[in-house]
């Protein structure tokens, strides 16, 4: 694994994010889980995908909870349900909300590679003298 260094400057980190590569924008993309689900599951953070229930905790939207309708990755965004604004015209549009501003509540498992991806993370997060203490 590279060893990525980290700048201070800020041009060079909207290089690095615009740039960044397909795994790297899945971590980009990735927002904390509620307490249940950290207690649950053994994980504090997980990259969001369709189909997730997530709560807007920063923001004009503060406070609002639905389902992930759509996942931006060229613009870094998340589109969820109940999120509008009423154009001038009288229609709606939907509006986008980054990562970073939302919380988890819910997890969509239907996907069986989400399901082996998580028990992969709560394995690497345990420190090695519990897994030691496990074995024997």
């Amino acid at each position: 694994m590279t060893i990525r260094k980290t700048t201070s400057q800020p041009d060079k980190q909207r290089k690095m994010i615009w740039n960044a590569s397909g795994s790297r924008v899945n971590r980009l993309l990735s927002a904390p889980l509620s307490s249940g689900l950290q207690s649950r599951h053994g994980v504090k953070s997980l990259p969001v995908r369709k189909g997730d229930t997530v709560r807007i905790v920063r923001g004009d939207f503060t406070g609002i909870e639905g389902k992930v309708t759509e996942v931006d990755r060229a613009r870094y965004r998340l589109y969820v349900e109940g999120v509008t604004r009423d154009k001038v015209s009288g229609t709606s549009t939907k509006m986008t909300v980054h990562a970073s501003k939302v919380q988890i509540t819910n997890l969509s498992l239907e996907d069986r590679w989400r399901s082996k991806s998580i028990e992969k993370r709560k394995n690497i997060s345990k420190p090695e003298t519990e897994t030691k203490e496990e074995d024997k």
